[in-house]
């Protein structure tokens, strides 16, 4: 049964990897009409001036198909702009190489994914034929086979164990189907031999600079925590104990008041003190794990919320630290801005990566520009190398996409 059950769980992952591969393939196969016509108008020197054009439509497509391979396995890193001038992008091997694979993938990537898309399709309209079966003429035949012509639920029957064999076909060949759509871009859009080394080098220095300005941000928030709270109730707590002093010879009864204030005010001091030390690494990771303390941070969510964490191992700490806060910052955006009913949390490691996903139904049009703390969630991620990715359409629904590396 666990290996049935393996197998359902990876043809239904297939399938969501052959639906989305359907619609980069739909896109690659209009840039690829677009530059051909492009091409051969050049011939006549009219298309010259669109052929920049198509070119950047042909990289766009491309990225999305980075993207998207990236989200289901090893990362692909993007190339950047195209260069500017034609002749310069005509020599630039990315472009030479997304060329190839629009030309390939427009081809396999749909045949893939509409095989892929229809057997399943098949299978539900084959077995649920014995249901309908009376609703249309005899003459009709069977569903997609019109000279099968059905007379009785006898022969309904037999179409409902040919939906059996489409569905035997989609939990076998799915994730074949899947591989062979994601050959073309596992082959081509990589970087040539040579340049990802230095791509690499970029993206390091990018995400090194953020993990400084991460840090000092960081830093900054400690050090106002501090001084804003903690030391102004230590300030308080030594003016309240120097003036209890002085009420010992002047006024005894005075005192005791005085230094019932002064515990209070340490008091108030200690808690500003655990809150700023929680916010560094709370210590509910060490004592729970993940698990528990995302539970926790569930459980005080002002909107209904459903977590689910599937982390059989523990992580390293920085990379727990990050995921808690990641989901800590995302639920105060969903209470202050979302305008959301309820909100669903996932963590699962998968691939030697810890993802995290966080979903509302709330009104969407989220923007990082707008100080809602997206920014520095996209900071602390790419500190540690990892990736996220944020759909808000207006009307929502908003889903944030984390991905942080974990070893594997």
């Amino acid at each position: 049964m666990a290996y049935v059950r393996g197998r359902i769980r990876a043809s239904v992952d297939a399938l969501e990897y052959l639906v989305g591969g359907l619609g980069t393939a739909t896109l690659a196969l209009g840039a690829l009409l677009w530059a051909a016509i492009v091409a051969v108008t050049c011939l006549i020197r009219v298309g010259l001036p669109a052929a920049p054009g198509a070119l950047r439509a042909v990289r766009w497509v491309a990225d999305r198909e980075r993207s998207r391979l990236s989200r289901w396995g090893e990362a692909i890193p993007t190339p950047g702009p195209v260069p500017a001038g034609l002749r310069t992008a005509a020599r630039d091997p990315f472009v030479r190489r997304e060329l190839g694979w629009v030309a390939l993938y427009s081809l396999i990537g749909l045949v893939a994914g509409l095989v892929g898309l229809a057997m399943p399709l098949y299978a539900v309209q084959d077995i649920t034929f014995p249901l309908w079966y009376r609703l249309i003429p005899a003459d009709f035949g069977a569903p997609g086979i019109v000279w099968w012509r059905i007379d009785g639920l006898s022969e309904a029957l037999a179409v409902g164990l040919l939906g059996v064999g489409w569905l035997a076909a989609a939990i076998w060949f799915s994730p074949a189907l899947a591989r062979l759509q994601a050959w073309p871009g596992r082959w081509l859009l990589p970087p040539p031999p040579g340049v990802d080394l230095s791509l690499r080098v970029a993206e390091l220095a990018a995400t090194r600079a953020a993990a400084l300005d991460a840090h000092a941000v960081e830093l900054r928030r400690i050090e106002r925590s501090l001084h804003d709270g903690t030391q102004n109730r230590l300030v308080a707590v030594n003016v309240l104990l120097g003036a209890a002093r002085r009420a010992l010879h002047r006024n005894p009864d005075r005192a005791d008041e005085i230094l019932g204030q002064a515990q209070d005010a340490a008091e108030q001091a200690l808690g500003e003190l655990r809150t700023v030390v929680r916010g560094i690494l709370p210590p509910v990771l060490d004592d729970r794990g993940l698990a528990g303390a995302l539970a926790g941070l569930a459980g005080s969510c002002v909107v209904p919320c459903r977590l689910e964490v599937d982390v059989a191992v523990r992580c390293a700490a920085s990379v727990e630290a990050t995921a808690y806060f990641v989901v800590a910052e995302a639920l105060t955006n969903v209470v202050r801005h979302s305008g959301a009913s309820r909100v669903d949390v996932a963590v699962r490691r998968e691939h030697g990566r810890l993802l995290v996903s966080i979903e509302d139904d709330g009104h969407g049009a989220a923007d990082e520009t707008r100080g809602s703390g997206l920014t520095g969630i996209r900071r602390r991620v790419e500190a540690y190398d990892g990736r996220m990715t944020l759909t808000s359409p207006p009307g929502g629904p908003t889903r944030m996409d984390v991905e942080l590396p974990c070893g594997s």
